[in-house]
């Protein structure tokens, strides 16, 4: 029953983003709005709407939080394989489980040595093309990606 579920809400999920969903419910609603003044704008003819897409509204909250969390869930998957297979630090593998401060300091520790790398690497990259560039008759530069993927990477600072 749960595979069922899963498969329906994929499904659901995938037409739900499509163009048409939106122009089938944008129709809907102007055929509601057209009605308004057959209806003498009643409070049955309100009911109708508003029962309607509270009740879409509520069975598609499941349908996409339950299709969400299966895309996160491989997502993160995929992320901590990439992890282990590269010189990545092992240790940001289940840090989707930490807390809201945790995942703070984390991001001010990545930013920063991420600057701190930046500024190096920049520095390195532009002195390394200047001292290139008349050895290269052919006009051809390496790209400063694949120079940058050459050099190691500096462990993050412990907390």
């Amino acid at each position: 029953m749960q595979h069922l579920f899963a498969r329906f809400a994929s499904k659901a999920s995938e037409w739900a983003g499509k163009p048409v969903t939106f122009i089938l419910a944008l129709s809907v609603v102007v055929v509601w709005a057209v009605l308004g003044p057959f209806f003498d704008y009643s409070e049955t003819w309100q009911l109708i709407i508003n029962t309607g897409t509270t009740i879409i509204t509520f069975l598609m909250v499941f349908v996409l939080q339950n299709a969400q969390t299966r895309d996160t869930r491989a997502i993160q998957a995929k992320l901590n394989e990439i992890i282990l297979t590269s010189h990545a630090e092992n240790r940001f593998i289940g840090i989707e489980h930490l807390d809201e401060e945790e995942l703070k300091h984390l991001d001010r520790l990545v930013a920063k040595a991420a600057k701190g790398r930046g500024d190096t690497e920049a520095c390195r990259t532009s002195e390394a093309e200047k001292a290139e560039a008349p050895k290269k008759a052919d006009g051809r530069k390496r790209s400063v990606v694949a120079k940058a993927s050459k050099q190691k990477q500096r462990p993050l600072e412990k907390s």
